[in-house]
């Protein structure tokens, strides 16, 4: 109770001092001069605007009381104060200048200095540096998300944060939750690398304005612009198994509206098994994946802007003993094997109008039904869900606040059948399973600038009422300060709160032959999460040394969470609501440099305490490895004619699930073992070609035969569950990529 009474005492707003004057500077066309300088005439007192063009300028002991405002390539202005609180500058751009052309290439990793919520934003620069098939193959070279395999037979995957299961951090594409509940399984894996322009990944519980749900973190996946993308661009991939990825991106633009259409596929491997434990190695995946994007003017204009996207994506995962085909053997009781198919279109829409440059409206909008038939061994699993997500936001800029505000409502259906073809292993959870959810919410979030904008406040609240469990209460507040321009603290705090969606989550239970043993009805989880952070940047006056350093804590507190409980029984997975201590803690370190622009050097620490306290007894959560060191390195000369990239992943000890009960021969060890994993990739650039190719996990370190009971998978003892490491090794991969570049 004493943290909800902090969290909403912070929720109340601060005074603003009527010595200050407060003001904006913008253009002849009204858009804001970001960095323009704001000072009294005859004196050296002045202030820089902010990203809005805002600024606050203190006019205590000023007698010359005339303001003036410059910005570089424009003319200056001159403003008398007299009883005004508030002056609005609008400069003239002139005409002396030619055309100047800069040239240069983003940072990979770039940190913001003026965001209030510490967002790494992992371009396209970065995302080069290895293949990037898919959506999950984007954080090879990031320290704070960890791609973890969750089904190692049809290789589904989720991206964690703080050590946390993938579900407690809201993934978003192109700001909408497109990524939930059945999607959640294979979704990640859906979105081709080639469409991703740019990643935003924060931690801990952030802006309450897209949801409730993000506890250890949120990962907003931008797709590329229509109107800022190459006119086309050609990729072709395959590795030493044979798996195929094709991408096709064309973009055109035609007065106000611009359109980008995407096709992606990806063809099987051949079959691998280099354990000999009759498993292939990794799935035969089959995709096919349209895209088509739609953008009319721009958010920052006054008037109409719109993006539309269009997206519909079939795929097909097969896995399982090497002999097994899917044709025949689905539910077989003598072949083992796993097949899945996806079907999901989907569509969504951000639509605005843009009153001036106070007032905006914004709606959101998204939509997508999925259809999956599987088979997991002897378990039928079949299930179609439909989502809809709406949100009405309004948007009001005045002197140092930003006050955002607004309805939201959020609808799911999903429908789950599960039978079994076999009678022998006396497994007790078949049956239909339904659920429906329809969310309407409330909120508020207002960003406050202090003190010359070094410190920067966003309290947000809001109010979703569940028809099933009634009404939630989800407060945050983030504080940002600047001690210098480039040393900057931040620190957050806040609730969350999900449902959960068992199976589709946990896809690993209906893998195994556990039986599933529902000890109670669920309640929704709840968290409380808060963090703090710092960032320090630097450069040398000749910029042949720059970099960040990064360092930040967070905890994460559970009130209630729902794990499955692996340990009673080997043979049942237990599904109960936990409601006593369950605690992450995650400290993560990290150093950048980039030397004589050429050099790139990163080097980042996690810690990672995840645990629940049963009684007296500390028990920690499996597959988390407590230590863990990333390292990589980059080369890349001035003409940027090929570059050459290197990432180390070293991983610390693993818990893993208690296998004590089980005969000898299916017993495991406590921890999993410390390795290493090394990738390299080479790329180099003929003007509108590029090859590349690269070799993931360099020196072929495997878990060899990570099943339990693979000889016989029919067994009470077939499971899974116990996989901590890569099992197919050794990956060297070529591709190639053609690009037009923009007009």
């Amino acid at each position: 109770m004493k943290k909800y009474i902090f969290i909403v005492g912070l929720l109340f707003p601060f005074g603003i001092s009527a010595q200050n004057i407060l003001g904006k500077v913008t253009n002849d066309k009204k858009e804001p001069l970001i960095g323009a300088s704001v000072y009294w005439l005859g004196t050296t007192i002045g202030v820089a605007t902010g990203s809005k063009g805002e600024f606050e300028i203190s006019i205590k002991d000023i007698s010359n009381k005339k303001l003036v405002a410059r910005y570089l390539g424009h003319s200056s202005d001159t403003i008398e104060i007299t009883n005004q609180t508030f002056v609005e500058f609008h400069l003239q751009e002139t005409q002396t200048l030619g055309e100047v052309v800069v040239q240069g290439q983003r940072d990979g990793v770039i940190i913001s200095d003026i965001k209030p919520i510490k967002t790494e934003q992992i371009t396209q620069t970065e995302l080069g540096k290895a293949a990037c098939c898919d959506l999950a193959g984007c954080f090879e070279t990031q320290t704070t998300v960890q791609p973890q395999t969750t089904n190692v037979i049809t290789n589904s995957k989720e991206l964690r944060i703080l050590g946390l299961s993938g579900v407690y951090n809201q993934v978003l594409i192109d700001g909408f939750p497109m990524i939930q509940g059945l999607s959640y399984t294979y979704g990640i894996s859906s979105i081709p690398g080639t469409l991703v322009d740019n990643i935003y990944v924060s931690k801990g519980a952030n802006s309450v304005l897209q949801g409730y749900e993000s506890i250890s973190g949120q990962i907003n996946v931008e797709t590329k612009e229509p109107d800022k993308t190459d006119r086309l661009l050609l990729n072709a991939y395959m590795n030493n198994f044979l798996e195929k990825h094709f991408n096709t991106n064309y973009a055109f633009k035609q007065g106000k509206w611009s359109n980008l259409t995407a096709f992606h596929t990806v063809q099987p491997a051949n079959k691998i098994d280099r354990d000999n434990d009759n498993f292939l190695d990794l799935p035969l995946l089959t995709r096919y994946m349209i895209s088509n994007k739609w953008k009319y003017g721009n958010e920052k204009d006054w008037g109409w802007n719109s993006r539309i996207g269009l997206r519909f994506f079939n795929e097909q995962r097969i896995g399982g003993q090497t002999f097994f085909n899917p044709e025949s053997d689905k539910g077989s009781t003598t072949v083992y094997g796993q097949s899945v198919n996806i079907n999901q279109p989907e569509i969504w829409t951000k639509t605005g109008y843009r009153i001036n440059d106070k007032h905006n409206i914004v709606l959101f909008a998204s939509a997508f039904h999925q259809q999956q038939n599987s088979f997991f061994g002897t378990v039928k699993y079949n299930a179609q869900q439909t989502n809809f997500y709406g949100n009405i936001q309004y948007e009001l800029n005045y002197s140092k606040h930003d006050l955002k505000t607004g309805i939201s409502y959020r609808h799911l259906k999903l429908n789950e059948d599960i039978a079994f073809t076999d009678t022998f292993l006396l497994r007790t959870y078949a049956g239909n399973y339904q659920r429906l959810e329809n969310i309407p919410g409330l909120f508020a979030e207002n960003t406050m600038r202090f003190f010359n904008n070094k410190l920067t406040w966003i309290a947000g609240v809001r109010g979703d009422h569940h028809n099933q469990f009634g009404f939630q209460f989800t407060p945050r507040t983030l504080l940002k300060y600047d001690i210098t321009p480039k040393t900057i603290v931040r620190a957050n705090v806040g609730t969350g709160w999900r449902t959960v969606n068992l199976f589709s989550e946990n896809i690993g239970l209906l893998v195994s032959s556990r039986d599933i043993i529902f000890a109670e009805q669920l309640q929704p989880e709840k968290a409380v999460n808060f963090g703090v952070n710092l960032t320090q940047k630097f450069e040398t006056k000749n910029n042949n040394l720059s970099g960040y350093f990064s360092a930040d804590f967070y905890r994460t507190e559970f009130q209630n969470q729902i794990f499955p409980d692996y340990d009673t029984d080997p043979t049942k997975a237990i599904i109960q609501n936990f409601t006593g201590t369950s605690v992450s803690n995650g400290f993560q370190a990290e150093l950048y440099l980039k030397i004589y622009r050429r050099f790139e050097l990163k080097t980042g620490y996690n810690f990672l305490d995840v645990y629940r306290k049963i009684g007296e007894t500390i028990q920690l959560l499996p597959f988390n490895p407590m230590h863990k060191v990333l390292t990589t390195f980059s080369y890349k000369p001035l003409t940027n004619k090929f570059h050459f990239d290197v990432n180390v992943h070293w991983y610390g000890e693993q818990r893993l699930p208690d296998t004590k009960s089980n005969p000898l021969e299916f017993q495991r060890p406590d921890f999993s073992q410390p390795y290493t994993i090394v990738n390299a990739q080479f790329s180099y650039n003929f003007k509108k070609f590029e090859m590349y190719a690269g070799c993931e996990n360099i020196f072929d370190f495997r878990q060899k035969q990570p099943i339990i009971s693979w000889q016989n998978p029919f067994s009470p003892y077939f499971d899974t569950s116990s996989v901590w490491g890569p099992t197919r090794g050794r990956e060297i991969y070529v591709g190639v990529r053609f690009k037009l570049e923009k007009k």
